[in-house]
């Protein structure tokens, strides 16, 4: 059915073969913005040779080989899903997966934003610790005490010292590479440093719903939207809190952290600045796609996006799209560099591959797949605060 795209994230919590944790990869479903994409694995589930499953060129996985695996193990009287990770994992592609019926039911879930993890975010200080930023009110966290600059030591006995940010909230959750996510009334160890004092508090995780976008006030009139990720009703959001700011007023679009989600969602929150044109394009299968803002976004108020090397995905779609366009002026560091696409295919029983089948670029044509986004301007030892010096120029230029 022709319309816009409708993107599958990875799911947060599941860590299958090398894929990274915390991860919502941005994956294509069943239509494109220019025309209709057949789902993959349908129809093609027959007859390859499990060893077909090599990456294409342009790092894709053969769907249907990976499918035959998984039905010839199934006939077998063994476990297609195993099967199918098995050949996923020889391929080397890092973000494709498997997931059998529950890990996949989970998945779906995380598109509402709901996930399973004790509820705090956090930062990569100056200095290279690991400081909690966010607490979620009523989460295990705060109900353990876990308050806002403790630093994080340890994550169950583990030093977490040199760990990336991302892998650290991945080890909260409880996604373990090769493993099932934790569940709900599983707990985890926290080795915590508060004003130089050590303690470890035992957290049990929780199923929790989180708000994707926060907005905070800035001097002046403007405001600091800040968006984690890009789940269901997240651009809505984010082109509310634009309406909703003082006429003229300047945005800080905080995207450090955001692992990617939704690309139809990354889109609508592009809408909110543009109006109209080229948001980014992709390609599945060698045909290209082309993604568009909608009319009607604020062309004219000031903009600087925050990011970090922990912006992925759809986040660094929207990174580019802003940058290229000439829109907004990027602050921060190097953004991750996780440019492809992934798509579902059926297994069977439930069970589902992620397998890569192409990859997008920004505006200008540029490839975000292990090159990432180059900011405007370096983010220095307090991003935040270099953001909101650089809106206050661009406001004056404007």
């Amino acid at each position: 059915m022709p319309g816009s795209p409708v993107p599958r994230p990875r799911p947060r919590g599941f860590s299958r073969g090398a894929a990274l944790t915390l991860v919502f990869a941005a994956v294509l479903g069943t239509a494109a913005a220019t025309d209709c994409l057949p789902r993959t694995g349908e129809s093609e589930h027959h007859g390859a040779p499990a060893r077909a499953a090599a990456p294409r060129p342009g790092g894709t996985l053969d769907a249907a080989a990976v499918a035959g695996a998984a039905e010839r193990a199934t006939a077998r009287g063994e476990s297609g899903t195993d099967a199918a990770q098995q050949v996923v994992s020889r391929s080397g592609d890092r973000w494709s997966a498997v997931y059998d019926r529950g890990e996949y039911e989970e998945f779906e879930q995380a598109l509402d934003g709901a996930y399973t993890g004790v509820g705090v975010g956090a930062r990569r200080t100056a200095d290279g610790l690991v400081e909690i930023t966010r607490v979620q009110r009523g989460g295990p966290a705060q109900r353990a005490g876990v308050r806002p600059g403790d630093d994080v030591r340890t994550v169950d006995g583990r030093p977490i010292a040199g760990l990336p940010v991302t892998e650290v909230l991945g080890l909260l959750r409880g996604d373990r590479p090769g493993r099932a996510a934790a569940r709900p009334g599983s707990t985890v160890a926290l080795g915590l440093e508060r004003d130089g004092r050590r303690t470890t508090r035992t957290l049990r995780r929780a199923r929790l719903t989180v708000s994707s976008v926060s907005v905070e006030p800035l001097p002046g009139g403007a405001r600091r939207i800040a968006v984690d990720s890009f789940t269901k009703g997240t651009g809505a959001r984010v082109r509310q809190a634009v309406r909703d700011a003082a006429p003229g007023a300047g945005i800080v679009l905080d995207l450090r952290g955001n692992d990617g989600g939704l690309l139809s969602e990354a889109v609508t929150a592009a809408s909110a600045f543009l109006d109209g044109g080229l948001v980014g394009t992709y390609d599945v299968k060698g045909r290209q796609h082309a993604l568009y803002a909608q009319r009607g976004g604020d062309r004219r108020r000031p903009v600087v996006v925050l990011v970090d090397g922990g912006t992925m995905s759809a986040a660094e779609l929207l990174t580019g799209a802003l940058q290229d366009r000439g829109r907004a002026v990027v602050v921060g560091s190097r953004t991750f560099g996780k440019g492809s696409i992934q798509m579902p295919t059926k297994l069977g029983g439930g069970s589902v591959a992620e397998l890569t089948v192409g990859h997008y670029r920004t505006p200008s044509g540029h490839a975000v797949d292990g090159r990432g986004i180059v900011p405007d301007v370096a983010g220095g030892a307090d991003p935040q605060q270099r953001a909101e010096t650089v809106l206050t120029g661009v406001g004056e230029g404007a």
